[in-house]
């Protein structure tokens, strides 16, 4: 079931249109842009002239969603700075790695997924403004230093987030989000945690070759 009908109800508008494709999302229904122009009492030209087609919707439809988890992760980011950044986003890679509606979506229709959220569009677009936000936020409290501007880096961090958020779609075993995390703490010019376990424990594999000599002889 693709939509769920009201009788007598006539969109007014794109909101009209967005809001009832979301319902659908989030219940894990197909989006059937028929069902759902019948659902709206409108015909499918009003339908693909206000919102587009399927695609574009359901893009639409994912950008304001995650929009939303965002704005509700974000409220319980700590820290300052590079820390209050990577935390935020963790956060938000973390919900959106939980969220029911998506995993439905993705083992639904993957490859529509992967290109939806991984080419540039409306889902990059919203995600690095919002990123872009967090930012803006940290440099204007002079928390924060960026070698770039804020635009460049944000669309960077969304894309390396997304590589790894979504790497159980590109032939890998599961997200891959700590590692995300980790990048991201070094493109903002910190050194992440694992990085200073890694080189406080080293292995015999990084032991200089004269000590392996002596301790071998």
């Amino acid at each position: 079931m693709a939509a769920r009908p009201s009788p007598g109800a006539v969109a007014k508008g794109p909101h009209d249109v967005v809001e009832a494709a979301t319902g659908c999302y989030l219940r894990g229904e197909p989006l059937d842009m028929s069902a759902l122009a019948a659902q709206l009492g409108i015909g499918r030209a009003t339908l693909y002239r206000w919102v587009g087609n399927r695609e574009e919707l359901l893009a639409r439809v994912i950008a304001e969603t995650s929009e939303r988890t965002f704005r509700t992760v974000v409220k319980d980011a700590r820290g300052e700075g590079v820390a209050f950044v990577v935390d935020a986003i963790g956060r938000f890679m973390r919900a959106v790695a939980s969220a029911e509606p998506l995993a439905v979506l993705t083992q639904r229709e993957p490859l529509l997924f992967i290109r939806l959220a991984m080419s540039p569009g409306v889902i990059e677009e919203r995600a690095a403004s919002f990123v872009g936000e967090l930012l803006d936020h940290e440099v204007a409290a002079g928390r924060l230093e960026l070698q770039l501007p804020v635009p460049v880096m944000a669309e960077a961090i969304v894309r390396l987030c997304d590589a790894h958020l979504y790497a159980n779609l590109l032939g890998r075993a599961a997200p891959e989000i700590n590692t995300a995390l980790d990048l991201v703490t070094l493109l903002l010019g910190s050194r992440p945690a694992s990085a200073t376990t890694a080189t406080t424990t080293p292995s015999a594999s990084t032991t200089p070759a004269s000590t392996t000599a002596a301790t071998t002889s």
